[in-house]
């Protein structure tokens, strides 16, 4: 029987372990598919406090997994595919192995909706993103182009004009899902040219081990070009992972757990931190806080119950 079980092994996850370890509670931590979260996929992370340098996304959180090692945290690698959240203790299948623990920390997180172009995955951290306040800085004076037709890509296009010479807005429809104020402020803003009804065939250039330019097909003319980009964000939407909690957390729509004030979920001992619940900020430092968080939460509901 496991005092708390922490799903997610990113900036969340990993600020749990530390908390919960440091607390003697020898928290287990599941690393889930993608071990390290978003942060694994990211080159260099200038925004996180404390590194005047910046630091590398998988030495920071490689850093944090062996400060919660240090203090008795136990890995485990595997993904959580079933759950039984309605008794107690709460029961997890971990790849056809159940585990049973007190308390639960989910720290998911959302994985970023891709194009599945070729060589898409082969570039991201070397010119492909998903995170424009990660990664615009990186552009300053260089060609950018966006991929998405919601707010989130008005947004992502807006505030890469801080930093690109100019940010090519691509959409495959004539209509945007974007809401009137926020296509308004991108269609005045005089650095943000807009590509529509085109998709995006492939991003180059892989041997480069860098963006170099885009080929794009024209839906209704059939033309098909090539285009120069340094940087290309895909600001198509995240989608939560909470698929193993269905029908036992509250959601919302879109799949991202509904808080109960603090980190706590629907069911008393079950606790959320990090993109699973957040978004909003989507930060490393803002994961990093809600693991905090969660953690203490969690510590806090053992000694209620006298554990």
């Amino acid at each position: 029987m496991r005092n708390v079980v922490i799903i997610g092994s990113g900036c969340a996850g990993n600020t749990a372990a530390i908390y919960t370890a440091r607390a003697n509670l020898q928290p287990l931590v599941i690393s889930g598919h993608e071990a390290g979260g978003q942060l694994s996929l990211t080159t260099l992370v200038e925004n996180f406090p404390g590194f005047p340098e910046g630091i590398m996304g998988p030495e920071l959180v490689e850093n944090m997994k062996k400060q919660a090692q240090n203090f008795g945290a136990e890995y485990l690698h595997g993904a959580v595919i079933d759950t039984e959240l309605t008794t107690r203790p709460f029961r997890l299948n971990v790849e056809g192995e159940w585990i049973e623990t007190r308390t639960l920390i989910i720290a998911s997180g959302a994985s970023a909706r891709w194009l599945g172009l070729p060589n898409e995955h082969k570039l991201i951290g070397h010119g492909v993103s998903s995170c424009a306040t990660c990664d615009g800085f990186f552009y300053r004076g260089k060609k950018i182009m966006v991929v998405g037709g919601g707010d989130s890509a008005m947004e992502e296009a807006n505030f890469l004009t801080r930093f690109g010479s100019e940010v090519s807005l691509v959409h495959r429809r004539e209509e945007f899902r974007a809401s009137k104020i926020m296509l308004d402020r991108a269609r005045h803003n005089p650095k943000i040219k807009f590509v529509m009804n085109t998709v995006v065939e492939d991003v180059f250039d892989t041997s480069q081990q860098l963006v170099t330019g885009v080929r794009l097909r024209n839906l209704k003319t059939g033309r098909i070009w090539e285009q120069d980009v340094d940087g290309f964000f895909v600001a198509i939407g995240h989608i939560p992972n909470t698929k193993m909690f269905k029908g036992q957390i509250e959601t919302d729509p879109d799949g991202y757990i509904l808080s109960k004030g603090g980190a706590r979920t629907n069911i008393a001992g079950v606790f959320h931190a990090g993109d699973v619940q957040d978004r909003t900020y989507r930060q490393a430092i803002t994961a990093s806080g809600a693991g905090c968080m969660a953690a203490i939460e969690a510590e806090r509901y053992l000694e209620e119950e006298g554990h």
